[in-house]
């Protein structure tokens, strides 16, 4: 059977005619896992998490494949912007909660019918549709904020920082470090990573019995430092209960009793071990990020092939082999099935018409592209949101409201808005008979059209 309603119409109907009652919406809280994918009558995105005690791997594994998704084992849905969720089979321990990943209500009614009426679910809607569910990571509504650099003097007891008037630079972004040595904490703000995604709230995982490696000195010794690297970047935003939102941890998180390692699932350990690809979700070059490299490793480190090793150890320690994640050769498919976008012909009227107007789809958005090429889509900051194929793209400012359909000209800044690229003077004109990319975002990593028109 496929996740969510796609393939249950017959099945939903049926169960509705026969009258069954108030459906429960009840949440396990254990997290099996989730599966992405395109639901193949709506052509949404949707998003279904696995929770409770009574799912297998194989099992998820089967119903993800049906939909040919990809699945990611002991995460929850990393899904911000969506219209609600289907949860099927609620108030049991193997329970389908499908997310639909979209910000235009114009389907909220649909996507309510598909789910009750012809998948036999109970629609929990999110607050584009009217429910009060605001959706998972920062505040419905919280606006992306670009990574800025933010230079200040050391606190009182620290050494002057490696710059020439003594500060200590440091980037406020989700991929930033601070100096080796230092706190995040004490120089950043995590107000603006958290609106920077994906953070999640999610249970940790939790482990009973003491972790005999505490009482080795040189395991200690490299935990620390693992500990201290993690300490000096913008991870702890999301990875410490002090710092995240509400002091809900997206599972690991540093303070946890005993080696706070063991709050790791295993596919984290995979992740943080580089053996599922972490680069989608962008990084700072070391130069410019204190020495810290995020290239490898999720996890920032001055000494990447110390921090791999660290965790390659630690997936060894739980039995755990590298062969059992060839699947999953992204843990953030939320971001790279977007870099690996395959753009289509856009739909009649979609596109730069003759005066220059931008036509798009999907309601308001704050960031506007027109690409030369459609093979690789922008991604996320600071290393990944400019394609080389960009020709120009135009940001809403962080305080304006976003702008409508029509009211944006290729080359044109209205007020309220910043041309990013070129970062000086006007784009190269378009071409008549020329192939484009437009590419249109509601925000950063939310995008609403995407498709190749000819001017």
């Amino acid at each position: 059977m496929k996740s969510g309603w796609s393939l249950v119409w017959g099945v939903g109907l049926a169960f509705v005619l026969a009258g069954c009652g108030e459906r429960s919406t009840g949440l396990p809280e254990e997290i099996c896992g989730h599966c992405r994918y395109v639901n193949g009558f709506s052509d949404f995105d949707e998003c279904t998490e696995y929770r409770g005690t009574e799912w297998s791997v194989s099992d998820m594994e089967s119903d993800c494949d049906g939909n040919d998704g990809t699945f990611i084992i002991e995460q929850a849905c990393p899904e911000k912007i969506n219209l609600g969720a289907c949860v099927f089979d609620g108030g049991t321990q193997r329970v389908r909660r499908s997310i639909v990943v979209t910000s235009d209500d114009t389907a909220c009614a649909s996507a309510k019918q598909g789910c009750e009426l012809f998948g036999g679910g109970a629609w929990v809607p999110s607050e584009p549709c009217g429910g009060d569910v605001v959706s998972y990571g920062v505040p419905s509504g919280e606006v992306f904020q670009q990574p800025v650099l933010i230079c200040e003097p050391p606190i009182e007891g620290e050494e002057p920082g490696v710059n020439e008037d003594g500060t200590v630079c440091t980037w406020n972004s989700i991929a930033g470090c601070t100096e080796e040595g230092r706190k995040y904490k004490d120089y950043a703000s995590c107000e603006p990573v958290l609106t920077q995604r994906p953070y999640v709230p999610v249970a940790a995982r939790v482990v009973d019995e003491p972790d005999p490696r505490m009482q080795d000195p040189e395991y200690v010794e490299e935990l620390d430092w693992v500990k201290e690297q993690i300490e000096a970047c913008a991870c702890v935003c999301c990875h410490s209960d002090q710092l995240s939102p509400n002091g809900e941890p997206s599972n690991w998180y540093i303070e946890a009793p005993g080696n706070f390692v063991d709050t790791f699932f295993d596919s984290g350990v995979a992740f943080a071990a580089d053996y599922t690809d972490s680069l989608a979700l962008g990084a700072h070059d070391p130069s410019e990020n204190n020495g810290f490299d995020r290239t490898r490793s999720p996890i920032p480190s001055t000494d990447p092939d110390r921090m791999v090793a660290f965790w390659r150890n630690e997936l060894a320690n739980r039995g755990r082999t590298p062969d059992e994640y060839p699947g999953y050769p992204s843990a953030v498919p939320v971001l790279s099935v977007q870099l690996d976008y395959d753009a289509q012909s856009c739909p009649s009227g979609v596109g730069v018409s003759r005066d220059g107007k931008l036509n798009w789809e999907g309601g308001p958005a704050r960031y506007f592209y027109v690409l030369s090429d459609a093979r690789v889509s922008p991604g996320v900051p600071p290393n990944l949101d400019k394609p080389d194929s960009t020709l120009w793209r135009l940001d809403v400012a962080q305080s304006s409201d976003p702008f409508e359909v029509g009211s944006i000209s290729y080359g044109d800044s209205p007020e309220g808005t910043f041309q990013t690229v070129p970062e000086e003077g006007a784009p190269p004109a378009l071409v008549e008979g020329e192939t484009y990319y437009l590419y249109v975002q509601a925000d950063v990593i939310i995008p609403i059209t995407r498709c190749t028109f000819t001017y």
